[in-house]
């Protein structure tokens, strides 16, 4: 791994994007006059852009369309937030020109997407920094101290009830009911279900024996949803439910964990989320523009918060004409920007890209260019 320094830090496939036969290709985009600049600063672009993926980056998302589209009054981004699976075999089928994904391609990914990207195949660039959190409806109880080891054996349902003794042994003073436990999963391939799980493997490893995946364990117990909000949904509607969500949307109805990291427990924040981002590295053997981070699950530094995720705009590296990478670009670029940032952060409690990140971030994005 090269160590990154970063500091603090049914999907809307339109007719016209169902139709396309390159990442891109067909779709109609008209360009002012080829601009590849923010889209807050200099010439405007105009035309439509086409993603899915996502459900965790939705409330940023809409910030996003708006000020873009506010900035150039002819442009219109269009994103469906189908999960993060979803979004990347769009990509990769060349049916949409981006993906918003909270997990990076796998390596068997990024060969399949030079069938419709060409040769360089795809890019993951991070653009959005927010932490998971583990949120649960018990009446009268709105935060609970747990180390990973308890949460694992939670979702795997071994600790059934919430007056369980290992609750109780970390939250002395809190009045815990005898209440079943309801685990409430994704159903749908979800980049938060990876990074929850890639967490619970690396922090719990004596417990949850399962590998990390996108794809919840069938054989564990508990109820299911689709997408982000269907989980908050459930959990809000269901006494002694539990889940895992992006921090964003998960409301005052539901209580909050604070994760023990090293000898202290560390409540959920975007400012925690950017100490634990900040001990990521590149992953290695991807191209150079690629920034594929590897989190450090297993982080004692203190204030760190680990059940974060980092989600990626997934861009071809080239498309079939100018008009498209002027428009892909300017997108890229406004969210990567420090007004695009402060409006995920305002919308969506994320933690903006430290200066060092979005640095890398732009000149990534600025890479992509026309195919020959």
């Amino acid at each position: 791994m090269k160590a990154l320094h970063i500091g603090r830090v049914a999907a809307v496939l339109t007719v016209g994007a169902l139709a396309l036969t390159a990442c891109g290709t067909d779709n109609v985009v008209e360009t002012g006059n080829g601009a590849t600049t923010g889209a807050s600063a200099g010439p405007t672009v105009t035309g439509t852009l086409t993603g899915t993926g996502a459900s965790s980056i939705s409330a940023a998302m809409d910030a996003w369309k708006a000020g873009f589209e506010s900035a150039n009054s002819g442009a219109k981004v269009q994103y469906s937030p189908e999960g993060s699976g979803a979004g990347r075999k769009a990509l990769i089928a060349g049916a949409v020109q981006f993906a918003g994904s909270d997990a990076y391609l796998k390596d068997e990914e990024l060969v399949s997407a030079q069938e419709k990207c060409g040769p360089d195949g795809a890019i993951n660039v991070p653009w959005y920094i927010s932490p998971i959190t583990v949120a649960f409806n018990v009446e009268g109880v709105k935060a609970l101290k747990l180390d990973a080891d308890t949460i694992a054996k939670i979702f795997r349902g071994d600790i059934k009830n919430w007056n369980d003794a290992a609750i109780k042994a970390a939250n002395p003073d809190a009045t815990l009911p005898d209440l079943a436990i309801t685990p409430v999963h994704r159903s749908d391939n979800s980049g938060t279900t990876e990074n929850f799980t890639d967490y619970l493997a690396a922090a719990a490893k004596t417990v949850w024996t399962d590998a990390k995946s996108g794809d919840w364990p069938t054989a564990l117990p508990g109820e299911n949803a689709k997408g982000t909000s269907g989980v908050v949904k459930t959990t809000t509607e269901t006494a002694g439910a539990i889940t895992y969500a992006d921090d964003s949307a998960v409301t005052d109805a539901l209580g909050k964990v604070e994760l023990k990291v090293g000898d202290t427990f560390v409540p959920v924040t975007a400012e925690a989320a950017a100490i634990a981002v900040d001990a990521a590295t590149v992953v290695e053997g991807r191209s150079a523009n690629d920034l594929s981070l590897k989190l450090d699950r297993t982080t004692t530094v203190a204030g760190a918060y680990p059940a974060v995720l980092v989600s990626y705009g997934v861009f071809c590296a080239h498309y079939p004409d100018a008009a498209t990478v002027d428009l892909v670009k300017s997108f890229g670029t406004f969210v990567l920007s420090d007004e695009g940032q402060k409006q995920a952060a305002d919308a969506a409690k994320s933690a903006p890209l430290s200066a060092a990140l979005a640095t890398k971030a732009k000149a990534s994005v600025d890479s992509i260019s026309v195919a020959k």
